[in-house]
């Protein structure tokens, strides 16, 4: 009997271990849209392991970013761990924007600035890249 429930934790503790990456951000290829009852486009083609490294993105809290209560950015917090929607609703709410704000914002403004990366709809939002690879 003993061995028995020994060998079921090891086996649900090894299902979990093969699990995990599954849900890891590296293995990232689209940000899902879920949250949006109503979509316009299809989900954004993402590999975040390829972003990070054409981009030469060493912290998380570049994109991941924290604010405080008071609306300023805390420097050496990280909401990797987070959904974009954990924090921003649909709607944007006082001076947090909502998510396909938030989304756009924080992913085409970088852009902007590094003067490469996407900006238009299309550049993202690609119909059937999946389905293709």
């Amino acid at each position: 009997m003993k061995k028995s429930v020994i060998y079921i934790i090891i086996a649900l503790m090894l299902s979990i271990c093969q699990l995990l990456p599954a849900f890891s951000q590296e293995d990232m290829v689209v940000v899902h849209s879920d949250a949006f009852t109503t979509r316009q486009r299809p989900d954004a083609v993402f590999n975040h392991e390829e972003h990070n490294e054409i981009a030469a993105v060493e912290e998380c809290n570049e994109c991941h970013h924290v604010y405080d209560e008071n609306g300023q950015l805390v420097d050496d917090e990280s909401s990797e761990d987070q959904r974009c929607m954990d924090c921003h609703g649909l709607q944007a709410s006082g001076r947090k924007p909502g998510l396909m704000q938030a989304f756009h914002t924080n992913c085409k403004d970088c852009h902007r600035r590094a003067d490469k990366g996407p900006v238009m709809c299309g550049e993202c939002h690609r119909r059937n890249v999946l389905a293709a690879e």
